[in-house]
C-alpha cells in the first residue's frame, strides 16, 4: 500500500470545504482559487476544480457571475449564496470535531 494514495484521499476528502472556505472571503475567480489551492498544497488541477464547483452551483451552495474583463473575455466569479453560508458552517463545525477527535487519539497514548 502507497501512503501516497491516502494522502490524496485525505486531501480529495476536504476540498470541497476549502473551496467553500475561500469562496466565502468575496468574489472569487477559478484561477485564483487554483492558486490558493496549490500554494496550500492542495494538488487540485481545472479538471477536478469546475465539475465540483458546477456541482456546488447545482446544490444550490454558490452562485456567479460574469464580469468583464480589460484583457480578454469575461471572468466568472463565484460566491456562496446563504444556502452555502449554511452549510459551510456546518462543515466547519464537522471540521472542528474531526480535528480535536484526531487530536485526541493521536496524543492518546497508553501506558503499557
Amino acid at each position: 500500500m502507497k501512503v501516497e494514495n491516502t494522502q490524496v484521499q485525505m486531501r480529495k476528502g476536504i476540498l470541497e470545504f476549502c473551496i467553500l472556505e475561500i469562496i466565502s472571503r468575496g468574489e472569487v475567480y477559478a484561477s485564483d482559487m487554483l492558486e490558493e489551492l496549490t500554494a496550500a498544497k492542495m494538488i487540485v488541477v481545472e479538471g477536478t476544480l469546475y465539475p465540483l464547483l458546477t456541482r456546488l452551483k447545482n446544490a444550490s451552495l454558490l452562485d456567479y457571475s460574469w464580469v468583464e474583463s480589460t484583457s480578454g473575455p469575461p471572468r466568472k466569479y463565484y460566491t456562496l449564496t446563504e444556502t452555502g453560508k449554511a452549510f459551510l458552517e456546518q462543515l466547519r463545525d464537522t471540521w472542528q470535531e474531526l480535528v480535536e477527535s484526531t487530536d485526541f487519539i493521536i496524543q492518546n497514548k497508553k501506558a503499557n
